[in-house]
C-alpha cells in the first residue's frame, strides 16, 4: 500500500478542483492506498523569499515565517505519491500553488533531492484557456526533483465552469479515472525499491543543484 498526499490550490472549497481531486483519489484508495488531500490555506501561505537559510540547514524547513508550508514539506515527503490541483488564474496556476512550488521545491532540493523516485502528478480545472501552461507548471517541479509521471489517455484536464460542471466533461472526467490507475500501477512498482533513491540517483546530495 502507498501513501498518496493531494494538494488543492483552490481557494474555493468543494469547488471543480476539489472535485477532480476527489474523483483520482477515490479511485486509488479503491485500488487499497491510503489518500488524504489538503487545501491550500490562502491566509497562511507565502512565496519563497530567496534567504537561503533552508540551503544552510538542509533540515527540510522553510524559515520564512510558513509553519503551513512546513506541514506540507513534510507530508510530501512521507508520502509515496504526490498530486498537485489547480483551477486555471489568467492562464497559469493559482498563488497558493505556485507558493507551494517554489518554497517546497527550493527546501527538498537544498536538503539532497529527498522527492526523487516518488511518483506525482497533477490535475487542472479550466473554463476556456490556460490549461496547458498551468498543467506544465505543476508538472515541471516533479520533473526538476527527478519524479516519476505517469501518463493518461488524455492531459489530466477537465473543463467547467460553475461548482460541479467538471461532472459534465465525461472524457475529462474519465481521463482522471485513467490516470489513478496509472498512478496506481506505477506505486505498486516504485514503493518496494524507493529507499534505494539516494544510493541510485548518482548524484552529490550535499551539493544541491539550485535553480
Amino acid at each position: 500500500m502507498a501513501k498518496i498526499v493531494a494538494f488543492s490550490g483552490s481557494p474555493r472549497k468543494n469547488g471543480n478542483t476539489d472535485t477532480i481531486i476527489d474523483h483520482l483519489l477515490n479511485v486509488l484508495k479503491s485500488n487499497g492506498h491510503e489518500v488524504e488531500m489538503v487545501r491550500l490555506k490562502r491566509e497562511e501561505i507565502r512565496g519563497c523569499r530567496a534567504c537561503g537559510v533552508c540551503r544552510e540547514k538542509k533540515d527540510l524547513r522553510c524559515y520564512s515565517n510558513n509553519d503551513f508550508l512546513n506541514e506540507c514539506i513534510s507530508k510530501m515527503v512521507d508520502a509515496d505519491g504526490i498530486i498537485f490541483g489547480s483551477p486555471v488564474y489568467f492562464a497559469n496556476v493559482t498563488t497558493e500553488m505556485k507558493a507551494l512550488i517554489d518554497v517546497s521545491g527550493y527546501v527538498t532540493r537544498s536538503a539532497g533531492h529527498v522527492l526523487a523516485r516518488k511518483v506525482g502528478a497533477s490535475v487542472v480545472a479550466v473554463r476556456r484557456a490556460g490549461e496547458m501552461s498551468s498543467f506544465d507548471a505543476m508538472n515541471n517541479f516533479f520533473l526538476i526533483n527527478q519524479m516519476i509521471v505517469p501518463g493518461s489517455s488524455y492531459w489530466n484536464i477537465v473543463q467547467g465552469k460553475q461548482p460541479g460542471d467538471v461532472l459534465n466533461d465525461t472524457e475529462g472526467m474519465a481521463t482522471i479515472t485513467t490516470l489513478g490507475e496509472n498512478m496506481s500501477w506505477l506505486l505498486d512498482k516504485v514503493v518496494p525499491s524507493k529507499k534505494k533513491v539516494k544510493k541510485d540517483i548518482g548524484l552529490d546530495l550535499d551539493q544541491p543543484t539550485l535553480f
